[in-house]
């Protein structure tokens, strides 16, 4: 087989591989998702000092945590509300609301970590359910009656996120929740004492690059090592 036939093939099979996944990626960046969210509370993890945790509403969208406080009367609480939703590819939209309700608690009775899955419902062509797995961490501050700012307790959106992926077609998709605002991360939200907040959750999905072009790039790679070990021979055999 002559060398030009076999650099030949090999260089072509590589620009096909690229080509066709460029197309893919194209075919991926200019596809819209759309569907509807809803959500439930996994099991919680207490902190260390949470000796007595109290909770309730796991499997449900509304979670409580904490014995209330004589003088509240109210735990505090998330309640996690799906929405409607249609979005492109890399682009912010909104996925859910969620509402925190800062009580007043016995210290020992918290939870300091609580999972979210979160449920994805895609509409045509995509046409499937999805579930995803976050965490929320909850900080119960200690109060101080002479510093409503310094009692606000606060929800995080834990960055250890997990099961974001997804397929469809023969592309991969991650979906990420960025935050409680559209224009930056903010990942925080915070509630005075016996006052309630309400945010939007905001998310993206990304692409996951294809592999395709990294197979040609691998045939390239071995026909070269190939052609440098035969030279290799050729150039012993002359010396002998």
């Amino acid at each position: 087989m002559k060398l030009s036939f076999v650099l030949a093939t090999a260089i072509s099979s590589f620009f096909v591989s690229s080509t066709t996944g460029f197309s893919f990626s194209g075919q991926a960046q200019a596809l819209t998702f759309s569907g509807i969210s809803s959500g439930t509370w996994g099991n919680p993890t207490p902190a260390s000092t949470d000796t007595n945790p109290v909770y309730t509403g796991v499997g449900s969208n509304t979670f409580t945590w904490g014995k209330a406080n004589l003088s509240s009367g109210l735990p505090n609480q998330l309640t996690f509300n799906g929405t409607s939703f249609s979005a492109d590819i890399n682009s912010v939209f909104k996925i859910a609301d969620l509402s925190y309700f800062n009580g007043k608690i016995v210290p020992d009775t918290g939870v300091e970590f609580v999972p979210l899955n979160l449920n994805v419902s895609f509409s045509p062509p995509v046409g499937t359910s999805q579930l995803f797995d976050f965490n929320l961490h909850l900080v119960n501050t200690l109060n101080d009656p002479k510093d409503p700012e310094k009692s606000a307790d606060l929800v995080f959106l834990d960055t250890n996120l997990s099961n974001r992926s997804f397929t469809f077609g023969s592309n991969k998709y991650t979906l990420e929740l960025i935050g409680f605002n559209a224009d930056s991360r903010q990942i925080s939200i915070k509630a005075l004492e016996e006052t309630t907040t309400t945010t939007a959750i905001y998310a993206k999905i990304k692409t996951i690059p294809e592999p395709a072009p990294l197979a040609g790039l691998s045939l390239l790679g071995i026909y070269l090592i190939s052609r440098k070990n035969s030279w290799k021979k050729k150039t012993k055999s002359l010396e002998i």
